[in-house]
């Protein structure tokens, strides 16, 4: 017979009582720094940022709650963090915020790879102008096809060829600058066997082996 004092031991003990979970997004949370040469006009639908480089707007939810415990910084929070998608927004409309604020202030840019024997691009004057929203510019790229592939450039993109196998893109706005390279990237993916392609930063595939019958 097990004594009581051991059985009490060995026995595992359940409570009835509900623990509490209190949900947190640590992206959300993270404080957004505001350079002195940045605006922010806040109104019910959205957040007006203004900057050096122009300005742009980020929708906001109605439960968004912004404040700014300090000089140049803002800290955004949401009605009820239990609430999956008010959760899911605090992140991701603190990114846009932030995004925004750099956007305005330093821009983003991305360099573009162009690895293959014969690769190239030039970048020169579209015959078309600035119809269509494009800037007057336009990339004429070689890229293993059998004829060359022109791609427009947008108003709103900056673009330099610095070397023959190298392009370089700037824009105030992260989202249509990532859409744009991806546009060009997909004239010629990476392909994982001889490691040719348009690549955008510092992207690496894995290179496979081919098997000898």
């Amino acid at each position: 017979m097990i004594p009581r004092a051991a059985l009490s031991k060995t026995l595992r003990h359940f409570s009835s009582s509900a623990r509490t979970c209190i949900h947190i997004s640590h992206v959300g949370k993270t404080p957004i720094p505001i350079p002195p040469s940045v605006t922010i006009t806040q109104s019910q639908t959205s957040l007006e940022v203004k900057g050096p480089l122009g300005s742009t707007s980020v929708p906001l939810e109605s439960y968004m709650k912004l404040a700014y415990p300090q000089e140049n910084v803002l800290t955004i929070a949401v009605e009820d963090a239990e609430v999956k998608k008010q959760r899911s927004m605090w992140g991701l409309t603190r990114t846009l915020i932030n995004n925004a604020v750099v956007g305005m202030t330093e821009g983003f840019t991305v360099p573009i790879y162009l690895v293959g024997v014969g690769y190239r691009a030039a970048l020169e004057d579209d015959p078309r102008g600035t119809t269509n929203g494009g800037n007057g510019q336009r990339l004429n790229m070689k890229l293993g096809h059998s004829h060359n592939v022109y791609v427009p450039i947008p108003a709103h993109i900056k673009a330099d060829v610095p070397s023959p196998t190298k392009i370089t893109l700037f824009c105030t706005d992260k989202h249509l600058l990532g859409l744009f390279a991806a546009r060009i990237r997909k004239w010629r993916p990476p392909e994982p066997y001889k490691g040719k392609g348009v690549f955008i930063g510092d992207e690496q595939i894995r290179i496979k082996s081919v098997k000898k019958k």
